[in-house]
């Protein structure tokens, strides 16, 4: 990807859900959520603090993580539906 995202924000490729319920029934495309899931695919250097240091991210790429459901502005890299979001819009890795 030739995509580098700057200061706090990170790149992430939305994991999808599962198709069916677990009682068998299949979930229409129009009846589905986005899922708020997803995978790390590339961080930014990391934000300045006052003094001017840079604060390396919590993250890194391969990481899976949640986000909110209306985190994120997304964006076509590649042919790639992905979300670009800040850093303090994930609310945790995925362990």
């Amino acid at each position: 990807m030739k995509f580098r995202p700057l200061h706090d924000r990170v790149v992430v490729r939305r994991i999808e859900s599962e198709e069916k319920t677990k009682g068998g029934i299949i979930i229409p495309d129009t009846a589905k959520e986005k899922p708020q899931e997803g995978e790390i695919v590339a961080v930014g250097p990391g934000a300045r603090d006052e003094s001017g240091k840079i604060n390396p991210l919590d993250v890194k790429a391969g990481d899976r993580v949640l986000f909110g459901k209306w985190s994120g502005t997304e964006v076509k890299i590649d042919g790639q539906e992905l979300l670009i979001m800040k850093e303090s819009d994930i609310m945790g890795v995925v362990a």
